[in-house]
């Protein structure tokens, strides 16, 4: 008998206006002592894990395509996203995990075979400098991490943060204390740098006076040993991207550069050695080097070659040993 009184299963849409309505309540009544609070989280809470379980499936079902579409057509018509973001922190850690989930899978769903979640994000960009800014909040920093890299897998979004404010902030989340944060900061400052291809060779060319020394004092010169080992390896693979060409002639043309990366390739560890060695080549390379490139080099001679004569690697790597050895050609050659 118990059976035929089962409720019936919410529709997606039916879902997505509940959890708006807990929001909403949560979001008023977050400090009252109204008594139905805890009661209106713990439906808040069990409503985002059916959120999920929507776009995601679970052990006993795939998600259905259509049912994803309405989800996600209904979520962004009436500020659901602002409203699941805004009230993170007020949630419990479970049901923060859940969220994430949603809003970055969300990112990924079509309407009509388009994503609209950039359209609404275009439209209300100010949840970006919240998203960015939850770096600063232990509890949240992590959650908000996977959100933001989940939305500027979005190219105009992803333009939206580079050419904001916070670019300069980043420098100092990946510098944080705390290692988990930190390495997530760092995680979506790569993103940011390597994956909507033309819209990064576009800012750093637009803001190489300021970008290249910042993340030459604050993240290569580091004294923290994790530090520069990734930032000398995103370096590598920003100068080395064919769309950062023109950046790249700029960076291996300067004195203070190349003083930074002989400095590195003196380094005791080797993986910074290494990923060093992959940028000093192009500034060997360049058949155009500034006269005070080659006095340097010249100057250092014999250094660079006993250095560079020393370097292996754990496995026998063709391609490095042949770009070895043409480096030292070229700077055998040097008068």
């Amino acid at each position: 008998m118990k059976g035929l009184f089962k409720s019936k299963p919410r529709t997606p849409v039916e879902l997505v206006r509940q959890a708006r309505e807990l929001l909403v309540y949560v979001d008023a009544n977050w400090k009252t002592r109204d008594p139905k609070r805890e009661e209106k989280m713990g439906e808040l809470c069990k409503t985002i894990r059916e959120l999920k379980f929507t776009l995601y499936g679970n052990s006993e079902a795939e998600p259905v395509a259509e049912a994803c579409e309405q989800l996600t057509q209904e979520f962004f018509k009436e500020n659901t996203l602002r409203l699941l973001i805004v009230c993170l922190p007020k949630l419990t850690l479970e049901a923060r995990k859940d969220a994430t989930q949603v809003v970055a899978n969300l990112q990924r769903q079509q309407v009509h075979s388009r994503l609209i979640a950039s359209d609404y994000l275009e439209a209300n960009n100010d949840l970006l400098d919240i998203l960015i800014s939850g770096y600063e909040d232990l509890d949240i920093a992590l959650h908000y991490g996977v959100m933001l890299r989940e939305c500027i897998r979005h190219q105009s979004i992803a333009r939206y943060v580079l050419e904001s404010d916070h670019m300069k902030k980043f420098f100092d989340y990946i510098q944080f204390p705390n290692f988990d944060i930190a390495s997530d900061a760092y995680a979506t400052f790569k993103e940011l740098m390597t994956r909507h291809k033309s819209t990064v060779a576009e800012y750093l060319s637009k803001n190489y006076e300021w970008f290249f020394p910042e993340f030459n004092l604050r993240l290569l010169s580091s004294e923290n040993y994790i530090t520069r080992r990734q930032a000398i390896k995103l370096l590598g693979d920003m100068l080395l991207d064919r769309s950062n060409s023109t950046v790249m002639v700029h960076y291996v043309s300067s004195k203070d550069n190349l003083m930074i990366l002989m400095n590195l390739l003196r380094e005791s560890s080797k993986n910074i050695q290494i990923e060093a060695f992959h940028v000093f080549k192009l500034v060997v390379a360049n058949q155009n080097k500034p006269p005070e490139i080659i006095s340097i080099l010249t100057t250092n001679k014999r250094k660079l070659l006993r250095l560079l004569q020393e370097f292996k690697l754990d496995k026998e790597d063709e391609q490095f040993e042949g770009d070895k050895a043409q480096v030292i050609g070229e700077i055998e050659s040097l008068d």
